[in-house]
């Protein structure tokens, strides 16, 4: 089943402004967010991920050594680039990647001419001296010179030397040249009518086609500045106006957005900070899952659109004709469907443990758009300056993913044109404030922005005579405290939520922090949580917000706390919370909530009601805290092996519960259907004593390796019988049937398990099946997994290895006091590796 709501809207159809007919369409069934942000989608819990792509706007970048490129990339519609092409002096525009003409063309076609194209593309040389001047021989004037009545140099002229000191005596303040670039382009330029610049740029893009005058301008005006067939979005408009220097509203594009993207090319030439980065957060922006929805939306109600058209252009309209016969809602339906079901975004949640549930969440995927693990280059997947404390460095897949695959900064945000911005404290005069002020990566390199490690006396004041702060592209540098803009708010604002649980994480090498954070998402809950000894102080908010456990929503007094719920009251009103009891995730691991509180006991809002998996009261608990040895043992723990305690097992300290899921279906084949039933054809009775007379297991069964869930028997197919068969039936009856049994049999397990629970879906009781299904059972097994050798064990600081041996207690090397280590690691782990968080984290914990 699916978690969703059916998605209606009311249609209206006309005609010349007469409504025929109005209905209710009804469009499909639009899948609904839960309250954890999840999704359910047949059955099992998803999450959309979120996408990190390139943001609509104005990009200006160096192609090659002698090219510089101008691009407007829309939302929807045509691309548009202006290429300045420094060794032959001229522009191009590619237009629709189909296409190059010149630049002067385009902008004829769109109505300039010759002289408002030299007016606009031009420099001023001030004062007008000679020595000015001569580097500018051989440039023509871009408007007329003049000295009073006196025409000193006409507009295109080209001034020589002889103009020189002609132009230096005369009572001038300044003179505007034509842009070399514009010049040698408009000498390139054979064309000197729109008309013939329209059937030039039109010839291009639609080199078959025959149009008029009128058809050509229509066409390029559609291509660009007709909103229905490009569209800039609202954050292409912002970055757009912010590059450009304009205020405009429309999504489309006016004829200032090209005109000022040719302005701002002609200057990018030997001014590299106008250059932009293709990876730099300024340029990227962040699709949350309510975006790629809304697209997802527009596409289907685009392509209805369209066929609805189609229709109606074919068909004359009468009488007969309904709404529901001329739009198709299947387009819609299907593009739903393609972003929640089969869409690469759409992903199976991973419910481990509460840390991977969040982690997934604020994950963030740069494929997609035409980048594949296999294409992307290291520039995209490398760390950039601008990352800071938006992305985490640390946090990403050591496999083909890496660097594509990244998640949120601890304290990142997504603002409302979707770019990723970070906190920083205000400072006003050498004081920081409380006011927090949150920053796009391009902002911030506007300000002097001080680390969050940065001394601030007890009033508030940053300490020192001088400060070390960052802008722009430099390295850091140190400033009066009065230069100051922002501060930091925490060093663990760099790093990612798993990144910082690490404690003494600045003490570990990038690779094994790396690893450290991706293994704690793999940490199995166990069935005696523990919060660790030495923390980040990270771990209460991370569990409070991974949404596995219970909080209070409103104040009130505890009246009532069993297995299954817990009932508070406040005033009259009682609030009733069920509690998760041994539910299966994703990941076969257990979800289940542990109460905290007792009867009588007072909460407000937001305080623990209960614990979940690997949380102890109300901290993140993915271990447990034992005695650690950094030694060699007999050559037990050689090559990252693990030596252990037999204290570990006998205390169930890593003990951990899983719950498999079996199912069985009853189908209906060509000889027959299928059947769900006890009576199995030579089983003995011992085999089927935990049946049920159905023939499924009973809830609370131990089970092993082999043993029968579900009895099913399949017809087989059969020859005619002969008389002694026919005989042989009349009396047994459905015993001598020709089946084979098809049983539902327990997996190989180590020990026993328990079946918790059983489901039965069955078509005859209304449940809604698969084709072909007659009935569905389902069958819950727990079982309790115990360590063991082989098993793998992992610290926070990428220190990971397999249990080589379980020794006696009395076996292990102890503490001068008598006191048996838990687990022995081996010495050599820890220096090649770089990891000296691990070391630093034993010392501490020993006090602790």
């Amino acid at each position: 089943l699916t978690y969703s709501k059916p998605l209606r809207v009311t249609a209206r159809l006309s005609q010349e402004g007469t409504v025929i007919q109005e209905t209710e369409l009804y469009i499909g069934d639009f899948p609904m967010m839960t309250n954890r942000g999840t999704l359910i989608i047949n059955g099992s819990e998803n999450a959309l991920v979120n996408e990190l792509t390139r943001s609509p706007g104005v990009y200006f970048t160096k192609e090659d050594k002698d090219k510089y490129k101008g691009h407007i990339l829309p939302e929807l519609g045509a691309w548009l680039e202006i290429i300045l092409d420094t060794k032959r002096g001229n522009l191009q525009a590619n237009i629709d990647r189909k296409g190059k003409v010149l630049a002067t063309v385009l902008l004829k076609a769109l109505g300039f001419d010759e002289k408002r194209i030299r007016a606009y593309y031009s420099f001023e040389v001030s004062p007008v001296t000679a020595e000015n001047l001569i580097p500018h021989v051989g440039r023509r004037a871009a408007v007329p010179v003049q000295n009073g009545d006196q025409l000193l140099l006409a507009a295109g002229e080209q001034m020589q030397e002889e103009h020189v000191e002609r132009l230096a005596a005369a009572d001038l303040d300044s003179i505007k040249f034509v842009n070399p670039y514009i010049q040698k382009t408009l000498e390139d330029d054979q064309i000197d009518t729109q008309e013939d610049a329209l059937r030039a740029v039109y010839h291009r893009l639609r080199p078959s086609d025959r149009a008029s005058f009128a058809q050509m301008g229509e066409y390029l005006e559609n291509l660009y500045f007709h909103p229905a067939s490009y569209h800039l979005s609202t954050v292409g408009r912002f970055k757009v106006n912010r590059k450009l220097g304009i205020e405009l509203q429309q999504k489309a594009l006016y004829l200032a957005d090209i005109v000022r993207t040719i302005r701002y090319l002609l200057q990018v030439p030997g001014n590299p900070v106008l250059i932009d980065e293709k990876d730099h957060l300024a340029n990227k922006r962040v699709k949350l899952p309510g975006e790629l929805a809304e697209n997802a939306l527009r596409t289907g109600l685009v392509r209805m659109a369209r066929i609805a058209r189609d229709k109606l252009s074919k068909y004359a309209l009468d009488e007969k004709d309904t709404i529901r016969r001329i739009i198709s809602t299947r387009t819609v339906q299907g593009a739903i469907n393609q972003l929640f079901y089969t869409g690469r975004f759409s992903q199976f949640l991973e419910q481990t443990n509460p840390l991977t549930e969040i982690t997934h969440k604020r994950r963030m995927s740069a494929l997609g758009g035409g980048l594949t693990k296999r294409r992307a280059k290291i520039e995209v997947r490398d760390v950039h300056a601008s990352h800071y404390s938006r992305i985490c460095p640390i946090e990403t897949p050591e496999g083909q993913n890496i660097g594509l695959i990244t998640s949120l900064a601890c304290y990142a945000k997504v603002n409302k044109h979707g770019f990723l911005v970070a906190p920083y404290r205000k400072v006003v005069k050498g004081k920081v404030t409380n006011e927090i002020v949150h920053l796009m990566a391009d902002e911030e390199e506007e300000y002097k922005v001080a680390p969050a490690t940065t001394a601030i006396g007890k009033n508030g004041r940053l300490l020192g005579e001088r400060v070390e702060v960052r802008t722009g592209h430099e390295d850091m540098f140190l400033v009066p405290p009065e230069e100051v803009d922002f501060v930091g708010i925490s060093p663990k604002a760099l790093v990612g939520v798993s990144a910082a649980l690490i404690p003494f994480l600045e003490h570990d090498d990038s690779n094994r922090a790396l690893m450290g954070a991706n293994m704690q998402r793999q940490s199995v809950p166990l069935l005696r949580p523990e919060a660790p000894y030495v923390g980040t102080g990270l771990e209460r908010q991370a569990a409070m917000n991974s949404g596995m456990l219970l909080l209070a929503e409103e104040d009130g007094t505890v009246k009532e706390v069993d297995g299954r719920r817990i009932i508070v009251q406040k005033g009259r009103k009682t609030h009733e919370y069920a509690l998760m009891n041994f539910e299966r995730s994703n990941q076969d691991t257990v979800l289940y909530h542990r109460p905290v509180v007792s009867e009588g006991d007072k909460v407000k809002k937001g305080d623990l009601l209960a614990d979940g998996p690997s949380s102890d009261h109300g901290e993140l608990a993915l271990g447990r805290n034992l005695l650690v040895g950094i030694l060699p043992f007999e050559g037990y723990n050689y090559e990252d092996a693990i030596v252990i305690s037999e204290r570990i097992v006998r205390e169930d300290l890593l003990d951990s519960l899983h719950i498999e899921e079996f199912e069985v279906k009853a189908e209906e084949t060509k000889l027959g259907p299928e059947e769900i039933t006890a009576d199995i054809p030579n089983i003995s009775k011992e085999d089927l004593k935990n049946l049920d007379e159905n023939g499924v297991i009973r809830v609370g069964t131990v089970v092993r390796t082999g043993d029968i869930l579900v009895g099913k028997i399949t017809p087989k197919g059969e020859s005619e019988p002969t008389p002694e068969e026919k005989i042989f039936r009349s009396i047994f009856g459905e015993r001598a049937r020709n089946v084979k049994n098809t049983s539902l049999r327990m997996v190989p397990v180590s020990g026993t398990a328990k079946v918790i629970r059983v489901k039965r879906f069955s078509r005859d009781q209304g449940d809604e099946l698969d084709a072909g299904v007659n009935e569905l059972v389902k069958v819950f097994v727990a079982q309790r997994k115990k360590i063991s050798v082989g098993d793998k064990l992992a610290g926070r600081h990428g220190n990971k290895g397999v249990i080589s041996t379980i020794r006696p207690v009395e076996d292990m090397p102890f503490l001068p006091d008598g006191t048996p280590l838990d687990i022995v690691l081996n010495p050599m782990g820890v220096p090649s590796r770089m990891n000296l968080g691990q070391v630093l984290e034993a010392n501490l914990g020993w006090l602790a």
